[in-house]
């Protein structure tokens, strides 16, 4: 079993206190700020993050370092928001990451608006999160008065402040360009792109968006080296991850661990197993987003990475890892994660608005018992109208688990509809 000699990400569990200013800056807090905003130029720092091979940990694995150099530097001023949205369903590392280790992930900020010269910087939380935003404001408040943050740090030029929004529970504004649009006060949906958030974000200005979990990684990225990065996890897909496992399985919770651990090892290793010793079924590697994997000996002996988890008909994503045994109907959780999507959605494209609502009824009909086979093929059919034709992801995300779960697990569907069709 893999144990991390240290967590990097969930170092509290580590260091108690962690959450508290002064115990932070005695573990080496702020260090990593200090030396590039007083030795190290912007450009530098992007170049180091690059070289660390850091990709984004809220679902898409673009690398970070990369994104930051499609920055416009034409057009001023630029920002920097955080993604704190997290609403997918099974994801829960954001969360803990801000409650119990919120310094790190302020100073991962920090690091980002110096290294894509931004002088402000938003933290955009989801609405439920209220007692967390919060308590990252007094972490803000704190960080101010001991200089850290504000004007002419660390006695350079450099200024810059940090503030928190709160959207209004809305699982679109996780989508970077309906997050942007919700800071600016109006309906949170998604934009036409491009142009991208780089060139045309906040206020029509260049910004740049990142997770939580991406911005966390950055301090000891910068206090350690890339190289020292690079040496946890894969070559393509270096570093730690946060997995968050939940679902059929006797220990859930999150779990700091190298990118290329195996499922197996997560669920059976960390997670101690199946409850009541049934059968694993399936696996949703990244929340209600993904598609089903059937849980057989070479899904299990795959490793969790990028570049791994597609070769077995799915993504990493956020890797919100869902485990589904054989007490599962797999009607029944697909009418629940459509009712989710249908919920969701904001409407502004007919594709994901209406496509999302005939699903929901479609599922709802077969989960009861009362659908025939007819049925399965047109919600295949709906499904497969929606794919490539939304606005942005969410109408991809909700037809993953019903054509794969179609696909890959027939005798579930022809169980709940063999009544109807007699």
């Amino acid at each position: 079993m893999t144990n991390m000699a240290e967590h990097i990400l969930l170092r509290h569990r580590d260091i108690p206190g962690l959450d508290q200013i002064q115990t932070y800056r005695q573990n080496g807090g702020f260090e990593a700020w200090k030396k590039i905003v007083t030795k190290m130029d912007p450009n530098d720092v992007t170049t180091e993050v690059k070289a660390s091979g850091l990709r984004g940990r809220g679902g898409a694995g673009f690398p970070t370092g990369l994104k930051w150099s499609f920055i416009d530097g034409q057009n001023w001023p630029h920002y920097v928001v955080a993604n704190a949205d997290e609403s997918e369903p099974g994801t829960f590392k954001d969360r803990e990451i801000m409650e119990s280790n919120p310094y790190q992930f302020l100073e991962g900020v920090a690091i980002c608006a110096y290294a894509v010269k931004a002088m402000d910087a938003y933290i955009y939380l989801r609405g439920e999160f209220w007692q967390i935003a919060h308590k990252l404001d007094n972490c803000i408040a704190e960080m101010n008065a001991a200089g850290v943050l504000g004007e002419k740090l660390f006695g350079t030029n450099f200024s810059l402040h940090l503030q928190t929004h709160l959207g209004a529970g809305a699982y679109i504004c996780g989508e970077e360009t309906a997050l942007l649009e919700s800071i600016e006060g109006k309906l949170g949906q998604p934009r036409l792109r491009p142009p991208f958030p780089p060139a045309f974000g906040i206020y029509g200005k260049p910004t740049i968006v990142n997770n939580v979990e991406t911005l966390t990684n950055l301090p000891l990225i910068i206090s350690r080296g890339a190289d020292w990065y690079k040496s946890i996890g894969t070559e393509k897909s270096p570093g730690p991850k946060i997995f968050s496992l939940s679902g059929c399985v006797n220990r859930p919770g999150n779990y700091e661990l190298p990118l290329g651990t195996t499922f197996r090892e997560l669920i059976f290793d960390h997670g101690r197993g199946i409850p009541e010793g049934r059968k694993i079924k399936a696996i949703m590697p990244a929340g209600a987003s993904s598609s089903m994997i059937i849980a057989n000996d070479e899904a299990l002996a795959t490793p969790m990475d990028y570049e791994s988890v597609p070769k077995i008909g799915a993504q990493l994503g956020s890797a919100s890892v869902i485990v589904i045994d054989d007490s599962v109907s797999l009607p029944w959780l697909l009418n629940k994660t459509i009712h989710f999507f249908t919920h969701e959605s904001c409407g502004k494209c007919t594709p994901c608005r209406d496509g999302t609502y005939w699903m929901m009824h479609l599922t709802e009909r077969i989960s009861k018992g009362e659908g025939t086979m007819n049925d399965v093929m047109l919600l295949q059919d709906v499904a497969n109208q929606l794919k490539g034709k939304c606005l942005c992801a969410l109408g991809e995300f909700s037809i993953e688990a019903v054509l794969t779960g179609i696909e890959r697990f027939p005798a579930d569907f022809e169980a709940v509809t063999a009544k109807s069709n007699s």
